[in-house]
């Protein structure tokens, strides 16, 4: 097993630094990226983690060595690469991991247009080019060797983001931001200066890849519990929780609860659908039941999916889909070049407030409907075995295998996924109400380890 049989996922690739991580696999990889660009230069960007600026230098080298120009962006949230992938039509290159501990790195890709590349989108030809690199039998250098060069985009970024809202009808709202000392501290001020009616104080905003106060992973509970005690004490009106890249964002009501993804995509959903009557929306089968009807009834045509952002990004492209959301709080937009956006998502709430003229905990309300468990990890053997003895327990129930395994029991139903990375199993589980849903998840957490 190679290296970059440990790192590279699904639909993305992750490595601890620099053990598995480091400049000759990063060269490797720029070159493995050169055989599927097809393009005459490439985009690069990384977030603030220490190890970035040699990682990028590496891959940049790799690039350049097969005849083609690089376009260092620098320090960038996920979403800043993906819209110049989009505007410039260019292919990128993200360093990031985006909500993993401070030893590790990685890197997004995406073809131009932002179009994205998964294992059965192109990630498994680089990483095949790039095996052959790291044996000695990779390509070789072209005639011409590629330029570097150096490029700001966020102001075009900022200018691009205001323009998914009417920002003269935007209430005084009073927003607190735990960028988690990731890429959101650069791209949230510089969106929020340009809305004098909001007034944003920003937690944790410094870049620093060590993240001396809490990890960059808002999934957490903990780790968003600064943010909501920080909502309550100085009374803002919403809480904006951000990962490391800033793809990804939480809100947290004025009293201080947080909503999960399931919910504000579906508050997303109904807004979307107001302005784009009919139109298609993703969500993916872990997102509550609550998602799909809420898209029902606002007119909508809800489209659920596999989990991850290449599968998504593929099915907004088949389908016309002009939204699509995530339970681990990515929003995918149309009009973003299909690209998840933390700050894209931000505004649109904050539109929707200052419409409404409510507060958020009343505008959740409607939205949630059932009990949840969140994910639930448990460590076993072979997960494949686990999963098929879960699926014969439950013969006589609807099932699906679209990722993992599916089962709907009529008040209740639960999702068993695999991880990518881990000998792990992911149950999540939603019920009509608290009591079945802890009985339910009780049941299958015996049958699982079982």
């Amino acid at each position: 097993m190679s290296v970059l049989d440990e790192i590279v996922k699904a639909y993305d690739i992750r490595g601890t630094v620099p053990d598995q991580l480091h400049a000759e696999i990063a060269h490797a990889l720029g070159v493995g990226f050169a055989s599927i660009c097809q393009s005459d230069r490439v985009l690069v960007a990384r977030d603030m983690r220490p190890s970035g600026e040699d990682l990028v230098a590496a891959f940049a080298k790799g690039l350049n060595e097969q005849g083609l120009d690089v376009i260092d962006l620098g320090l960038a949230s996920t979403d800043v690469l993906y819209y110049a992938a989009g505007s410039l039509d260019a292919p990128g290159a993200m360093f990031t991991a985006s909500h993993n501990p401070a030893q590790y790195n990685g890197l997004k890709l995406c073809l131009s247009g932002a179009r994205p590349v998964g294992i059965e989108s192109g990630l498994a030809d680089v990483k095949a080019v790039a095996d052959a690199v790291l044996e000695g039998n990779g390509p070789p250098p072209a005639s011409r060797s590629g330029s570097y060069s150096e490029r700001a985009v966020l102001d075009q970024f900022v200018e691009h983001v205001l323009g998914f809202v009417d920002v003269a009808a935007i209430r005084p709202m009073r927003v607190v931001a735990d960028t988690a000392n990731g890429m959101g501290g650069l791209v949230v001020p510089a969106v929020f200066e340009r809305i004098p009616q909001i007034d944003l104080e920003v937690m944790y905003g410094e870049l620093d890849g060590t993240f001396p106060n809490h990890p960059a992973d808002p999934l957490q509970p903990a780790n968003q519990r600064d943010l909501c005690a920080r909502v309550v004490a100085g009374s803002f009106d919403l809480g904006l929780a951000f990962d490391g890249d800033a793809d990804r964002v939480f809100m947290v009501d004025e009293s201080g609860l947080g909503l999960s993804g399931s919910t504000t995509t579906a508050l997303l959903a109904s807004t979307i659908l107001r302005t784009e009557p009919g139109a298609t929306i993703l969500h993916n089968l872990i997102c509550s039941r609550a998602v799909p009807e809420v898209i029902r009834e606002h007119g909508g045509v809800p489209v659920r999916t596999q989990v991850g952002h290449s599968y998504i990004k593929q099915i907004m492209a088949e389908t016309g889909a002009v939204f699509g959301g995530e339970h681990s709080a990515h929003y995918y937009f149309a009009r973003n070049y299909r690209a998840d956006s933390g700050i894209v998502a931000s505004l649109l709430v904050i539109e929707e407030l200052s419409r409404t003229e409510q507060p958020l905990s009343v505008l959740r309300k409607p939205l949630e409907r059932y009990a949840a468990s969140g994910e639930i990890n448990t460590q076993v053997d072979d997960p494949a075995a686990v999963i098929q003895r879960v699926s014969d327990a439950f013969a006589d129930h609807e099932q699906d295998r679209l990722d993992g395994l599916t089962v709907n029991c009529g008040s209740w139903w639960f999702n068993l996924r695999p991880s990518n990375t881990e000998p792990l199993l992911r149950l999540n589980l939603e019920a009509s109400n608290r009591d079945e849903c802890d009985t339910k998840v009780a049941d299958l957490l015996v049958l699982i380890t079982g």
